[in-house]
């Protein structure tokens, strides 16, 4: 595939409901940054790499208060004692508080420890951002309260745009609320 038409599969995936949706992001940042309310940010494998990107972006860019639960020692304790399928639950449980927030990420929508974490957030009353693929479970929608499906198969393109949407809502905090400069 050429590098134009691949990128076209880029712009048809960008609409204006997904614009809105970062806007919804980026104001629910804001907001649980002015509560001092924490975020927390997961998911597996590059979407695990992308919850460490973002946590970092939060925290270092926007002085929000964000962390994920990717240390080793943490998963492979809580996965053996609880089940690889609860080991983010587990972690919400106990570390998060009533009123945060987790961004949840999986490409397929269907990882079982994405849907028990979800489940675990909305029992302590956390807000629930999910991005997923074309075909996330529907507890995963119904649990949270901003939802990002991605209609495309192809797993690269449905994580760059879980990266797009979440780096762009952290841009829009830094150029409007801390005054940067736009890139040029």
């Amino acid at each position: 595939m050429e590098i134009n038409s691949y990128l076209e599969i880029y712009k048809k995936l960008v609409s204006p409901d997904l614009s809105k949706k970062v806007n919804d992001i980026t104001d629910l940042f804001l907001k649980k940054s002015s509560a001092e309310k924490n975020v927390y940010v997961s998911g597996n494998g590059a979407s695990a790499a992308i919850s460490s990107h973002i946590a970092n972006d939060l925290t270092k860019a926007c002085k929000i208060k964000a962390r994920t639960f990717h240390d080793p020692a943490l998963i492979t304790c809580f996965g053996n004692d609880y089940g690889y399928e609860n080991w983010i639950a587990e972690s919400v449980n106990h570390f998060a508080n009533e009123g945060d927030l987790i961004v949840l990420i999986s490409s397929s929508g269907q990882s079982k420890n994405i849907l028990n974490a979800s489940a675990a957030a909305k029992k302590k009353n956390m807000d629930i951002i999910s991005l997923t693929g074309p075909n996330p479970s529907n507890l995963l929608e119904a649990n949270s309260d901003i939802h990002i499906r991605i209609d495309s198969n192809i797993y690269n393109i449905i994580e760059c745009m879980h990266m797009i949407v979440l780096t762009a809502a952290i841009d829009q905090i830094n150029i409007v609320t801390l005054n940067s400069e736009p890139p040029k």
